[in-house]
């Protein structure tokens, strides 16, 4: 399993016309990612915005009514003890843009979008800030609503990015990026517990 002491890999990026395409344990700015896809011919840009929830209070496995401490997003399992390597914490980066590439390359050309960004935070993730960004630009305000829709949508169901969400007392969720995943909760005076959302 992954550690939150892991040092989160170097930033990778993949710029292509049209797609922009990020994995960075820096802070995201919205502004920035946006100006990737802005365009004389779009008339519409759509940005998701995803945050660690402030009190994921569907999760049975919350120990106390507190929020997470911080949220860390960091690249899937690997066997150990290879898992802790920085240079395969990278690899497995590179790899994850790859998917982000076949993801943006599909919607883009499915929806005629004139550009696409996906930006991924890996490492800490203090709650208030966000974790992914995706901002689309289409001629048309439905194409650019469908397709961001989708591309996120797609991230969730293959991009291979655990995250640990970290609870006051030192207790903690592993969870893979997708919706009903089953997560491993670590720490506190109960060990280790597999877990599922509800």
């Amino acid at each position: 399993m992954p550690s939150a002491d892991d040092p989160p890999p170097r930033t990778v990026t993949i710029n292509h016309p049209g797609i922009h395409l990020s994995l960075t344990p820096d802070p995201l700015s919205i502004d920035a990612i946006t100006s990737h896809v802005r365009s004389p011919k779009a008339g519409a840009i759509v940005i998701f915005a995803g945050k660690p929830p402030p009190l994921p209070s569907s999760y049975s496995f919350i120990p106390s009514s507190l929020p997470p401490s911080h949220f860390t997003p960091l690249p899937p399992l690997t066997p150990s003890p290879h898992r802790h390597d920085p240079r395969l914490l990278r690899q497995q980066a590179r790899e994850i843009a790859l998917t982000l590439l076949g993801i943006a390359r599909g919607v883009k050309e499915k929806y005629g979008l004139q550009g696409i960004a996906m930006v991924h935070r890996l490492g800490t993730v203090p709650i208030g800030e966000e974790s992914i960004i995706i901002a689309v630009s289409a001629p048309h305000r439905t194409e650019a609503w469908r397709a961001g829709e989708e591309a996120l949508e797609l991230c969730k169901e293959k991009v291979e990015v655990w995250k640990m969400e970290e609870f006051e007392g030192g207790e903690g969720v592993w969870r893979a990026n997708r919706d009903g995943a089953v997560g491993e909760r670590v720490g506190g005076s109960k060990g280790v517990e597999r877990e599922r959302e509800e």
